[in-house]
């Protein structure tokens, strides 16, 4: 998984969805670019985010709706 602080001189344009915010306005959002990546991003920081494949992402997020991320709430 890439974990980007800001953005590099090569500009990546990504199609952000509608964020998702939960309690107390903790936003993220989801998104793709052209290249079929995926990305996970905080409204707060709009120049950082994680990407990866969409499969490894999509394996993520399935895991932390099972469960797997509960010991850090």
């Amino acid at each position: 998984m890439n974990v980007t602080a800001s953005p590099s001189s090569a500009r990546v344009d990504i199609a952000w969805g509608d964020a998702f915010c939960s309690e107390g306005a903790n936003c993220f959002r989801f998104g793709l670019d052209d290249a079929g990546r995926a990305y996970i991003g905080s409204t707060l920081s709009p120049g950082e985010y994680v990407s990866d494949s969409v499969e490894a992402l999509r394996a993520l997020i399935s895991a932390v709706k099972s469960g797997a991320a509960d010991h850090l709430l």
